[in-house]
């Protein structure tokens, strides 16, 4: 103890000495100097050496690079999270940080239908719009920023479970579905054939969410079927434009040329839309030749007017149109079609109101197919009505309720029967 108390009268006398004072200042200094500007290149080494090893594995970084865009606050940003990111496995795979960062983009654009689908999700949408595909059989889109059920696909667990046209999705699974964008609910909805997903629906009317516990099934979407009702009149009945529809319609067609039908009731109601070029040439059947069938406006504001291509051999037939909310693109530019341009009657409900054309963009990649289904254009019927968020108002307005439907009345139907007599 008295060892030490000596040793620190020395110290203090020691730093008595004004020019010991002023070495050991000096030398203080130094080494804070030093300290600094060793952690400052250990920094910037560390910093370099993240941005190095990211250049490593990001690849193309400069290929098709738009002029105008500078990117250096994505690879600054990209570099942080690098570096400073607590949970690092979870930045791994470089490949989804790209996926993420496209999706991130796209969906600024704010359009529900403009969407990247990555490799999993591109062959998920290829299934669905070849006309096969494993889910509960809905078709969703959005109205009001929330997911709403276009309509159920006819015959499949959705329409058995009871799920309606305008129901609108407030969760999936018991989480909440009311900031998912459509392509996350339809991967989260779809599933393994057996398995079940829990949606929680509201609906007009009811004060309750209203839940469903729906079987999960191999879907195989209907195209077209008809039936001769009241001796003469041909109820032809289109529910999707897929890649399979057209060739469907022609041998309809044809069978009700050669039947006693003397009339037509077509059908569209609960009908999603799909595939425009499908819906242009079921309509070419009951328009003259070169006629507009629907107008497509750009970002550019010029317009391109798809008509009708071939001779009109069911123009000879009287005919109404069936449509009601879950009647939606396709099948509302041919609704607008028939009634612009031959006075063609409607009935039912104002259409869903899905009025743009999307194109779909490939991208190979080493995981697979990406695809960019981008909205490039809207609709405008023959007459210059816009389809998009308004819909089709029909003519004759008249709902077909949940109770009709529980007790299989179709007023609706029964409208048009009248109106085609």
């Amino acid at each position: 103890m008295a060892g030490d108390i000596n040793q620190e009268k020395n110290c203090n006398a020691n730093m008595n000495n004004p020019s010991r004072r002023i070495i050991f200042i000096i030398l203080v200094t130094a080494l804070l100097g030093v300290g600094f500007y060793s952690g400052a290149q250990f920094e910037k080494f560390k910093t370099s050496r993240s941005a190095e090893n990211i250049a490593k594995e990001i690849v193309n970084k400069t290929v098709d690079k738009p002029a105008s865009i500078d990117f250096g606050l994505f690879w600054s940003v990209l570099n942080k999270l690098e570096e400073k990111f607590v949970d690092q496995d979870k930045l791994a795979n470089k490949r989804n940080l790209v996926y993420g960062a496209i999706q991130g983009m796209v969906n600024s654009a704010g359009d529900p239908y403009t969407v990247f689908l990555e490799p999993v999700e591109s062959k998920k949408f290829e299934e669905q719009i070849s006309g096969s595909f494993g889910g509960i059989g809905i078709e969703i889109g959005m109205r009001n920023n929330l997911l709403t059920v276009i309509t159920p696909v006819k015959g499949t667990p959705a329409e058995k479970a009871g799920i309606l046209t305008g129901d609108i999705i407030i969760k999936i699974d018991d989480k909440d579905a009311t900031t998912l964008r459509i392509d996350e609910a339809v991967s989260q909805i779809r599933g393994k054939k057996g398995t079940a997903v829990k949606l929680s629906i509201q609906r007009t009317g009811l004060k309750e969410l209203k839940n469903f516990s729906i079987v999960r099934d191999d879907i195989k979407v209907p195209t077209v079927d008809w039936k001769l009702i009241d001796g003469n009149i041909a109820h032809l009945q289109i529910f999707g434009f897929n890649r399979t529809t057209e060739t469907d319609f022609n041998r309809a067609a044809k069978e009700i040329l050669s039947s006693k039908a003397d009339r037509i009731i077509l059908d569209l109601r609960n009908n999603p839309g799909g595939i425009l070029d499908s819906a242009v040439n079921i309509a070419s059947w009951f328009l003259d030749p070169n006629q507009t069938v629907v107008t497509e406006r750009f970002a550019d504001g010029t317009e391109t007017a798809l008509r009708t291509n071939k001779s009109a051999e069911l123009k000879k037939y009287p005919i109404v149109v069936l449509i009601n909310n879950g009647s939606a693109s396709a099948s509302e530019i041919l609704a607008g079609a028939l009634r612009d341009n031959r006075g063609v009657k409607l009935i039912g409900e104002t259409s869903f109101g899905k009025g743009s054309v999307q194109e779909l963009v490939e991208f190979q990649t080493e995981a697979g197919k990406a695809t960019l289904k981008v909205t490039i254009a809207k609709w405008f019927t023959p007459s210059g009505v816009s389809i998009n968020d308004n819909g089709i108002k029909p003519d004759i307005e008249i709902k077909r309720t949940e109770e009709d439907i529980n007790k299989n009345l179709d007023p609706q139907l029964e409208k048009a029967k009248e109106a085609i007599k």
